[in-house]
């Protein structure tokens, strides 16, 4: 992920931040600009999220039609 912008952060920053605006809107207390503030910042966190996530499962596809193929799971062949 070379290129990466200072800007973006972390699949664990993004996923703790996007649980962070999820219970402050939970909670009820937002004010309806501060609500709808929230709900666009989660939008993009969601967004970021899961393409962090699809490109993983990318990266493990490739892996299992390679390298991993051979791997055995759950003891098997240990």
């Amino acid at each position: 992920m070379a290129g990466k912008s200072p800007k973006t952060p972390t699949f664990e920053a993004a996923l703790a931040e996007l649980e962070q605006v999820v219970a402050d809107m939970e909670s009820g207390k937002l004010p309806l600009e501060e609500s709808l503030a929230a709900y666009q910042r989660g939008a993009e966190l969601l967004k970021q999220c899961r393409s962090r996530l699809d490109d993983a499962q990318q990266q493990v596809r490739i892996l299992e039609d390679g390298t991993l193929k051979a791997f055995a799971s759950n003891g098997d062949n240990a």
